[in-house]
């Protein structure tokens, strides 16, 4: 596995501004990431996110919008998936970070989006594609989802195969 990300927006603290940063990755890197994601497809990927530095602390507040192509979870056909997120993340100096590896912690829910970096530079693009990846649904069914699991029994309330005999079990008539 390569250490390289699929797609990568690195970003300086020193030179951190007002404007939001933009991040809208090429065809290739759409390739790459729907590849990473097991994705049929990402047809259009973009963030819109402003940062705020509060000394070595970055927050990265925006949104990210993503057109992708997916395998239905029941019926294996491709459908079309529209992605609309919220973005809040916090880079942190990974000094900051205290927990040894197999130290158990609590964590808040501002902890969850929080990325250590090294440096004077974090990479928003990798950022950016992991909350892609935690926003699909891998479990989402396409419109044909009915269709297949009646074309193969999977329909309905009676149950079938190895965890029917046990529901006739429990609940004998």
């Amino acid at each position: 596995m390569s250490d390289t990300p699929e797609y990568s927006c690195v970003i300086d603290l020193r030179q951190i501004g007002d404007a939001p940063v933009v991040l809208e990755p090429d065809e290739a890197a759409r390739r790459r990431l729907a590849g990473r994601f097991g994705l049929s497809a990402i047809e259009t990927m973009r963030a819109q996110v402003t940062l705020k530095a509060d000394g070595p602390v970055v927050r990265a507040d925006g949104r990210l919008t993503a057109a992708i192509q997916q395998a239905c979870a029941i019926s294996g056909e491709d459908f079309p998936v529209k992605i609309d997120e919220a973005l809040h993340l916090r880079f942190v100096p990974e000094t900051q970070v205290t927990a040894e590896p197999d130290e158990e912690i609590e964590i808040s829910a501002d902890d969850c989006d929080e990325i250590p970096y090294t440096g004077l530079t974090f990479d928003l693009g990798e950022a950016v594609a992991q909350s892609l990846a935690l926003a699909i649904d891998p479990f989402a069914e396409g419109p044909l989802a009915d269709k297949a699991r009646a074309d193969h029994n999977l329909a309905g309330d009676d149950a079938s195969g190895p965890f029917a005999a046990l529901a006739a079990l429990r609940n004998p008539e």
